[in-house]
């Protein structure tokens, strides 16, 4: 190994040999071309991303402003036609269900319980561990848990684990 601070003098390139291209250069597309790009493509700087929440108002908004502009013109072809609007015919019209305005509410039904384990159905809990599990097999494999196993199944559940 050379003495630090010296350095070894290059071989001058004097033109008369040529570079050989390594087997991964010959492979590379890097310089053939795209032909499945635009060439004349230019990406708008002025394009703003937008979270969901932001486009489904948006599109709320949208769908608000074209039923109200539906509900005028008919209001004003009605009047025209018949001289009184008919108040049962354009609320019935006007709320015609999209995917958005449909809500429902909660279900009065109880939240069902799943296994922390195998992911089954639990109808029991473990009484020392606060696990859900579905059945004997899986409260045999419950009680041979160590502690820290058994917060980390009630983390993955988002419970706040307490183990006694």
């Amino acid at each position: 190994m050379p003495p630090k601070g010296t350095t070894k003098k290059k071989a001058v390139n004097d033109g008369s040999t040529t570079h050989t291209p390594t087997l991964a250069e010959q492979l590379s597309y890097l310089h053939s071309p795209r032909l499945f790009k635009n060439p004349n493509y230019t990406k708008n700087a002025n394009r703003r991303t937008k979270n969901l929440k932001t486009v489904l108002g948006q599109e709320r908004e949208r769908e608000r402003v074209e039923r109200e502009r539906r509900r005028q013109e008919r209001d004003s072809r009605a009047m025209f036609i018949y001289g009184e609007v008919k108040k049962e015919l354009v609320e019935a019209n006007e709320e015609i269900p999209t995917y958005l305005s449909i809500e429902a509410p909660p279900s009065v039904l109880p939240q069902r319980h799943y296994c922390d384990i195998t992911g089954l159905e639990a109808p029991y809990t473990d009484p020392r561990t606060g696990l859900r599990y579905h059945d004997k097999s899986v409260y045999e494999l419950i009680k041979n848990l160590s502690p820290s196993a058994a917060k980390d199944y009630l983390a993955a559940r988002g419970v706040n684990p307490v183990v006694r």
